[in-house]
């Protein structure tokens, strides 16, 4: 395996030494054309692939699988890698580096301008299922909800912003991922209760000793909790 001399390190590997991994989705064209052009200008890859070391002389890609597809196409014996530390961390941040993931934030303590940012992604993306959708408005809305609470992305189709369930709720997950706070044995906000989930509804419920919890609606379940509110 990598000693900590190789970490860092650019490396000359040859392509029969090197597991693609999960390859690139790029179009054929861009490949092929790409190849072509390298060929024409010397052959070597100035922007290197980034890859960890599985074994002996073993290395797999987890960056940067474009040039090392295009390296390939072109039929050259060797490329030109940077070696690192194969921890999942790295392989994290190399895959959104290059570009072949989108990072995401934790809605869950997300500051007003992250929400927004995200939602103008979604929003500007080429066919987007959001394209009806109001940044502004869904990120006021989405800001001032109890999201910390949240254990899915559902409460969002309540704040009525334009992001109802299926695939506008589904697009969400892109950009967004969350990490709950325990919910309180009460919460003194009726308005807050109103955004929360069904599943958080009933959770808080039976902490506040609510019987016959598993047959009520979510419009039960608000009236009930409500009356431990303000």
């Amino acid at each position: 395996m990598s000693s900590l001399s190789d970490v860092g390190n650019l490396m000359h590997l040859y392509l029969d030494e090197i597991d693609p991994g999960a390859g690139t989705d790029a179009p054929e064209f861009l490949i092929k054309a790409s190849a072509h052009l390298l060929n024409q200008k010397g052959g070597r890859n100035w922007i290197p692939v980034i890859v960890k070391e599985t074994g002996e002389d073993k290395y797999q890609v987890i960056g940067n699988s474009f040039i090392y597809a295009v390296v390939e196409a072109a039929g050259l014996e060797r490329v030109w890698c940077i070696i690192t530390d194969g921890s999942n961390d790295t392989v994290e941040v190399t895959k959104i580096l290059a570009g072949e993931e989108i990072p995401k934030i934790n809605l869950s303590k997300a500051s007003r301008d992250e929400i927004q940012s995200a939602l103008e992604y979604l929003v500007k993306q080429p066919d987007s299922i959001l394209k009806s959708v109001k940044p502004a408005i869904a990120t006021n809305r989405i800001d001032e909800a109890p999201r910390q609470y949240w254990n899915t992305l559902e409460p969002i189709i309540n704040l009525k912003c334009g992001i109802t369930k299926g695939k506008k709720l589904d697009a969400l997950k892109q950009v967004f991922y969350l990490t709950p706070q325990s919910i309180p044995e009460t919460i003194t906000d009726s308005e807050i209760i109103k955004t929360m989930s069904t599943a958080d509804l009933k959770a808080m419920a039976k902490k506040q000793g609510i019987t016959g919890i598993s047959k009520m609606k979510k419009d039960e379940l608000i009236r009930e909790l409500s009356k431990f509110s303000k």
